[in-house]
């Protein structure tokens, strides 16, 4: 099976904390988690290559293009993605082109510096380009035990961070709730490619 796209911005690490807990819980069911991240952009709107990825590699189309399932992270700004990953989205016309992304699932994650920062309007806006290309998108169902007792992130629109008073750590429930979405998105996409078994 092809791995399962991990693509996220994180700027002071807390979506990538969030990531790298999405694929603990992709990798508990055997399936490969390929982590990758988008440059900041220049005061011109280019990205810039240059900059330090912070461990992950930077995304390519052959990612994007030959991925069985993505989870799409970003730190909110203003309510919505932060502008690296919406200009790499951007440039994504031959993968909608080719449809390569036709029914495959896709589950959103992002992190604010407040509990009321805009959470849940940003994942909501992300599925939007997901939607365009004809992804199923999936969040987390209420069955999940640590949406009910979480004071800090978690949405059934998908898994969230708060990183209030420079707090980077994931809480326990927000650990758990990643772990869950991963292992759904990769259970959903071993369905989708094996809808007979």
């Amino acid at each position: 099976m092809l791995p399962v796209l991990i693509l996220y911005y994180s700027r002071h690490g807390s979506t990538k904390k969030l990531a790298q807990a999405i694929a603990t819980g992709v990798e508990s069911t055997g399936t490969e988690a390929c982590l990758r991240t988008v440059p900041a952009l220049t005061q011109e709107g280019q990205a810039n290559p240059g900059q330090d990825s912070h461990g992950a590699p930077f995304i390519t189309q052959h990612d994007i293009n030959h991925c069985s399932a993505l989870a799409l992270g970003s730190p909110t700004r203003f309510g919505n993605m932060a502008a690296p990953l919406k200009h790499f989205l951007d440039s994504t016309s031959d993968t909608w082109l080719k449809g390569a992304l036709i029914n495959k699932p896709a589950c959103v994650f992002t992190s604010t510096s407040s509990m009321h920062g805009g959470q849940e309007s940003t994942l909501l806006t992300m599925m939007l380009p997901l939607l365009h290309h004809g992804m199923v998108c999936c969040g987390l169902p209420y069955s999940e035990p640590s949406l009910h007792s979480t004071r800090t992130g978690g949405t059934p629109y998908g898994v969230s961070h708060v990183a209030s008073d420079g707090r980077n750590q994931l809480s326990d429930e927000e650990r758990q709730l990643c772990v869950a979405q991963g292992k759904r998105l990769a259970l959903l996409a071993k369905a989708l490619c094996n809808p007979t078994s």
